[in-house]
This record gives C-alpha cells, structure tokens and sequence, in this order.
C-alpha cells in the first residue's frame, strides 16, 4: 500500500482517502486533548493558516494510546478543538497510530526515520510527519519539536509545491 491509498474518515463521519490530499504538502499529527503538549494544536493552526494558501495541510489524527489523553467522542474532540484552540485543519475520526490495531497510514508513516535514524512505533502525542505532494515523507519530526520550530518550518516550505 502507498499512503495515498489510505482510506480515511473525518471527525464528522465522512469516508475520504489521503489521495484526495495529493499534490499538497501535508503534515499528520496524531493529537490529543488533555496531554501536556495540547498547546500544540495553536501552532498547527498558526502553520494551517500560514501556509495553506500555497499548497500545505495539516491534518490531526485523535489518538488515546497515550496515557489515555484522548477520552472523549470525535464530537466532544471537535467541538474542544474549535472552541479551544480556533481548529480549522482537518481533525479525523479516532485511531490508533501503534500495535495490532494500527491504522493503515501509520503503517506506512511509522517507517520514515526521525533526525536521528529512528523507525518505528510512535512515541508519544503530537508525533509530526511531513508529506510530500508526491505522497513520499520526507520528514519525522518527534513530540518535542513544536510547530515553530526552525526545522519543521524550512521542511515545510522546501515541501511546498512549486
């Protein structure tokens, strides 16, 4: 499978596939309400905002394998995304992003290397990986790189579209 052939469902019950991403830079973040790294979400808005009129989305992955930081309803979810931090990127149905369980685009995600070489299992909330137009990733970036951070931004924007 490539990660454009990835079935997907919106946080408001709609089926959609990544292919319907193609041709734009995307980050995926697996996310998380009540984790000590929720602020996050203001700098993946603020990335959204900055850089989706030249071809880039963010796309959020509400996941509760992580000391169960994710309890609520895909509507409870949104609603705080929104009401909390002014979310206006794609927010998906729940997942699982490690395990048996593990949805299919993390499959395919869980491969790409970090900075330091590292596959694998996600490590924790708010895990980015970057996507290229052409469905490669080319680029891991773990918890502790926020949004803003220096890295993440210039890998966005040499994966923006031409």
């Amino acid at each position: 499978m490539s990660i454009r052939d990835a079935s997907l469902k919106t946080i408001d019950g709609n089926n959609t596939a990544f292919a319907e991403y193609d041709g734009l830079a995307v980050l995926v973040v697996n996310v998380a309400s009540e984790c000590g790294f929720t602020r996050q979400y203001a700098g993946l808005e603020r990335l959204y905002e900055n850089y989706r009129d030249r071809g880039f989305t963010v796309l959020g992955f509400p996941c509760n394998q992580f000391g169960g930081l994710e309890p609520g309803s895909e509507k409870e979810i949104a609603e705080f995304c929104s009401v909390r931090f002014g979310v206006t990127f794609p927010l998906f149905e729940k997942i699982e992003v490690n395990g048996p369980g593990r949805h299919p685009l993390f499959e395919e995600l869980t491969d790409a290397e970090d900075d330091h070489g590292a596959a694998g299992d996600v490590e924790w909330n708010f895990e980015k990986f970057l996507v290229a137009p052409d469905g490669r990733v080319v680029g891991r970036f773990r918890t502790d790189v926020e949004p803003a951070d220096l890295a993440l931004v210039a890998a966005i924007e040499a994966a923006l579209p031409d």
